[in-house]
């Protein structure tokens, strides 16, 4: 899951969709995130699966894996509740904006802590902050496009500013936030993990940060982070907010799920995706979670709606793939109901647009062209790339995806139907770490990818992979109408009209088809039968904090 991108490296499902309420400037209590569950067993370790992290440290979390650690080490200034479906405080117990929305004052919990006694002021948020900025950090953050609202950041990342100028510690408890223009949802933007503060130590020892962080978080690291082997957070009886009731997690980590759910069946982890072909029996023997996210006792099968989207990502700066004519070919020519069925057995959702339902299932959101329509597709390729007598076009694409992970099924789904169309398709499977690095580089034409939400606004869907500068845009895609219209809804106070304004922005890039939307996710995953409680929200992030195992 790429979340310079957010990348997705896991499974799909189906499940139900949840409605989002909007922003406020209305103060919130940090005690609200809590969860009663008193009467549910203390102690023991949680063993659950992950594939490689790129990151753990906050200035470069950049996707789903690393994020399931993170977000237990770090509290961010603000968190979504899922469950109560209001927008909470964590490490701010309150906060209030300006009438224009370009100023946004956050108070600090007091009496908090990092991992090694450290207090944590608002000191230790702009520290965080220009810590993403600092283009002198090596590897550069990749996820520092999260700051881009806040005024300064930018020209700090560029090298023009020491520090960024609209992010003041007016005094230990009160961070102020300045905004180059107006956005409403700012608030939600703060409740990302990696916008969590960080310790002086992160500066004086960057590399040991990196591999073993500290945070100020319901749980600590045990130990550096080994690749390839694991990771072990235990709880951190310091923690300023309700203590967790598990004493450890323990992040397996495998690069394929299918070695997962074997070691899942071998009573080795207690939390992983379904093997393929197995959900109908798994559901049966476990039970299915009512509400598709919280694993307990006889219900511990998740099927919930996730807020992300499973799409091809077409380079429009190749040679080829700049013919949006070209792409919305691609588009028509791949069969979603086809790899639904034949892979997933119809549980999924097929995507119509680049914005998942979860968000907002406004019909003004579909994309014109992400259907299938083989017939249609040859059409467009006719008028240029007319076929010969074998059906060829002289048209040839090479398409990447990561190895590992269950994609192989998806893609050669995909180059059959392009094959179908007259298109030549050479597939290129890498793992991970190169596979993410020529995604940066741009050095691909089609490549699999994922996005998942890194807050609940319909802006994260369409500023970060479309705004012509964004570090996300990995597209190269770039359309001045779209970048002005989508900077000018972020001012839009008013919330239905603000969303109004996302929809028609969504509906005019699907007409340059620099994407391909293919699936909507879906949790399809298990618990042990140790498990007494674990939530695995829509944004795929496990809430270790209230878990409790037999």
């Amino acid at each position: 899951m790429l979340s310079r991108r957010t990348f997705v490296r896991s499974c799909l499902a189906t499940g139900s969709i949840l409605a989002l309420s909007g922003c406020s400037n209305t103060t919130n209590n940090a005690a609200e995130n809590s969860v009663g569950s008193q009467s549910l067993p203390e102690g023991g370790t949680l063993y659950f699966y992950i594939d490689n992290p790129l990151a753990i440290d906050p200035y470069n979390c950049q996707e789903s894996e690393g994020r399931k650690v993170q977000v237990s080490l770090f509290d961010a200034l603000t968190a979504y509740d899922w469950e109560k479906g209001i927008l909470v405080g964590k490490a701010a117990e309150s906060w209030e904006a300006n009438d224009a929305e370009t100023e946004f004052t956050f108070h600090l919990v007091h009496d908090a802590t990092f991992h090694n006694g450290e207090p944590v002021t608002a000191q230790s948020f702009k520290r965080a902050w220009e810590r993403i900025c600092d283009p002198k950090m090596n590897p550069p953050s990749a996820i520092r496009y999260h700051l881009d609202p806040v005024r300064g950041a930018s020209q700090m990342a560029r090298g023009d500013a020491q520090q960024i100028e609209g992010v003041r510690a007016t005094d230990d408890y009160t961070l102020v936030v300045t905004l180059s223009a107006p956005m409403a949802d700012f608030p939600y933007v703060c409740s990302h993990p990696s916008l969590a503060p960080v310790p002086q130590a992160a500066l004086d020892d960057p590399q040991g940060f990196m591999m073993q962080p500290i945070g100020n978080g319901p749980f600590k690291m045990d130990g550096p982070w080994v690749p390839d082997q694991r990771i072990r957070i235990v709880r951190y009886d310091g923690y300023y907010g309700t203590p967790a009731k598990i004493d450890a997690v323990e992040f397996h980590i495998l690069e394929n799920p299918g070695t997962a759910f074997r070691e899942f069946e071998a009573g080795h982890i207690d939390f992983t995706p379904i093997a393929a072909g197995r959900f109908g029996e798994i559901s049966m023997n476990y039970g299915m979670a009512e509400d598709g996210y919280t694993v307990s006792p006889g219900a511990q099968t998740l099927t919930g709606t996730e807020c992300s989207v499973y799409y091809l990502m077409l380079n429009c700066k190749d040679e080829t793939l700049r013919d949006p004519t070209i792409r919305r070919a691609i588009s028509l020519a791949i069969n979603r109901d086809n790899i639904n069925h034949a892979i997933f057995g119809g549980t999924y959702s097929v995507a119509g647009t680049i914005m998942p339902p979860v968000l907002d299932d406004d019909p003004a959101n579909k994309w014109e062209d992400s259907h299938y329509d083989a017939e249609a597709a040859r059409k467009l390729l006719d008028k240029d790339h007319p076929a010969n007598a074998n059906g060829g076009r002289n048209l040839h694409i090479r398409l990447s995806f990561n190895q590992g992970g269950g994609h192989d099924d998806i893609i050669n789904m995909i180059a059959t139907d392009l094959q179908a169309v007259g298109i030549t398709v050479e597939l290129d499977s890498t793992e991970w770490t190169a596979y993410s690095d020529a995604l940066s580089k741009g050095d691909f034409q089609v490549a699999r990818f994922g996005w998942f939400a890194d807050y609940p606004i319909m802006d994260n869907f369409l500023y970060p992979l479309f705004y012509s500068s964004s570090e996300s845009n990995s597209s190269g895609y770039s359309n001045l109408d779209i970048d002005s219209a989508l900077l000018a809804t972020r001012e839009i106070a008013d919330t239905e009209e603000r969303k109004q304004a996302y929809r028609n922005i969504c509906a005019r890039i699907g007409q340059d088809m620099p994407v391909v939307p293919l699936l909507f996710y879906s949790h399809n995953h298990v618990g042990s039968k140790r498990v007494n409680r674990l939530y695995y929200d829509p944004q795929s992030i496990p809430h270790f904090e209230d878990a409790s195992v037999s």
